[in-house]
């Protein structure tokens, strides 16, 4: 009979089983992993680098960041936070760095060191960990009065006075859940990038800029997701904006992929987009700029780039207002400068399609987070069954949030896991 076992051997699953050994270093643990290797997300985290977690230490701030779940982790944020998760690696002598953008990752720019700290914690600790370890079944049982988790496996019967679900999105673990009792909201991709065949920007994958994007929404529902719904405008976005072999990515499209994860699967990922590439600009007020430009410049418009935008991109907008290589600014009629100013500001591009962000898939979908308590993170279903991680309906958008998440739910249901025990007559 184990105290705790933890069904899944990714990053919650590791923290949660650490923590639980450091607060009550008599538990008996086992962590059941069903690949040949763990923490198999958090090696190709970041490129390699695993990005930890972000530097926003204000918990109002930082919730703002999760499109599921932003209501429900402001509580558990003000019990561990991002400070908390710098503080933890730490003390266990992995030191992590800023970056501009705020993301943060071991100095050292490898996920082999959050492995080896977790992988080496856990051993140090006495948690079990079993491999290939595949959960065929769960069931709960009642022995004298006490509850007892029978977890099925491909390699035995396993029995525990506490089960704690870390399997990320796995379908089979939650129809096992559902089983049970538990609502599970059907899973949609949420972070991934735009699929877009266009001549503007063909030809000039990898360049940058800051952009402001629009979903144009078939139904005209009128949402904001800038920073988290408000109410306002169309499904919007701002950040910078990549462009790719196959279309579009960057920090901008992945808040929009995110927070509008449910609408662009019903779309079944065919949409328009709008980009304002000079979000300064509205176009009317740009047309003005043009219009002033035009009195200054002799020069050719193809040549004179008037804005801040890569060179690139200007080239492919000038030619997609139908402005002839050798036009000069004094040459130029209102028409065609109004024509410039709408590829700047009011570009639309279809969308046919979507691509995974790197190997980070990360889906909106899970367990319903009412039947969560939110202070320990155990089920409010099944007495004794705790959960942490993408298991639940909770993702965030890209930058090291998810795995705050992880470490958040993972710590918290520690804690209540501890708390439990210590609770319950032996």
């Amino acid at each position: 009979m184990y105290d705790v076992i933890v069904v899944g051997g990714g990053a919650a699953g590791f923290f949660s089983a650490i923590q639980i050994a450091a607060q009550r270093p008599s538990s008996k643990i086992a962590i059941l992993e069903r690949g040949k290797e763990v923490l198999t997300k958090v090696k190709v985290s970041g490129g390699g680098r695993c990005n930890v977690t972000h530097a926003e230490f204000d918990p109002k701030e930082l919730v703002s960041n999760y499109p599921r779940g932003e209501k429900e982790l402001l509580g558990p944020f003000h019990q561990f936070c991002s400070g908390d998760t710098v503080d933890f690696f730490e003390k266990k002598g992995v030191t992590l760095k800023i970056e501009e953008d705020g993301r943060m990752f071991p100095v050292t720019d490898s996920s082999q060191t959050i492995i080896d700290c977790f992988t080496g914690e856990a051993e140090r600790l006495g948690v079990q960990v079993f491999k290939l370890c595949s959960v065929t079944g769960i069931a709960l049982s009642n022995n004298n009065g006490n509850n007892v988790w029978q977890i099925k496996t491909t390699k035995s019967v396993f029995k525990a006075k506490k089960i704690l679900i870390a399997t990320g999105s796995n379908p089979k673990i939650w129809e096992m859940l559902g089983q049970l009792g538990h609502t599970i909201v059907p899973p949609v991709p949420s972070l991934f990038t735009f699929n877009i065949k266009d001549q503007r920007i063909d030809k000039i994958p990898g360049v940058s800029t800051y952009a402001e994007v629009s979903i144009l929404d078939k139904n005209k529902s009128r949402r904001n997701f800038k920073n988290g719904p408000n109410g306002q405008g169309v499904l919007f976005s701002d950040g910078p904006l990549l462009i790719t072999h196959w279309g579009m990515s960057g920090p901008a499209i992945l808040k929009l992929s995110a927070w509008g994860a449910r609408l662009l699967e019903s779309y079944n990922y065919q949409f328009k987009i709008k980009v304002n590439w000079v979000p300064e600009y509205h176009q009317d007020g740009l047309l003005q700029l043009l219009l002033k430009i035009k009195q200054e410049e002799k020069k050719t418009i193809l040549r004179t780039k008037v804005v801040d935008i890569p060179k690139r991109l200007w080239s492919n907008l000038v030619r997609a207002a139908d402005i002839d290589d050798a036009l000069t600014w004094p040459e130029a009629n209102k028409d065609q400068l109004l024509r410039l100013a709408g590829q700047l500001t009011n570009c639309v591009f279809q969308v046919n399609g979507k691509s995974t962000f790197k190997e980070e898939f990360v889906t909106a979908g899970g367990v319903d987070l009412k039947e969560i308590n939110f202070k320990t993170f155990e089920s409010k279903i099944l007495d004794g069954l705790y959960l942490a991680g993408e298991i639940m309906n909770v993702d965030a958008v890209t930058g090291g949030f998810n795995f705050q998440n992880a470490w958040t739910s993972g710590y918290l249901s520690a804690r209540g896991i501890v708390d439990s025990l210590n609770n319950t007559p032996s």
